[in-house]
């Protein structure tokens, strides 16, 4: 069997090439996904933000029902 030098040094090159692309193509993925995602989803509200399925005693300052439904709605907490 004969192997062929140039030929073979041609196919580890576009192989190499090829590794190369892909990582990165991946790593642009990678960073445009994180640049386009927010910061953090599932943080803690902070300030007056209300959570829908916490108990929230009904007083003088409480939201009722509908107002925590379309708060729920509007800000999507």
């Amino acid at each position: 069997m004969i192997i062929s030098i140039p030929k073979t040094v041609r196919r580890m090159y576009l192989f190499i090439l090829f590794i190369a692309l892909s990582w990165l193509i991946y790593s642009v993925m990678s960073w445009v996904g994180e640049w386009i995602s927010p910061a953090d989803n599932y943080g803690i509200p902070e300030g007056t933000a209300v959570k829908a399925f916490q108990n929230v005693h009904q007083g003088g300052d409480g939201l009722s029902t509908g107002e925590r439904l379309r708060f729920y709605y509007w800000y999507g907490e």
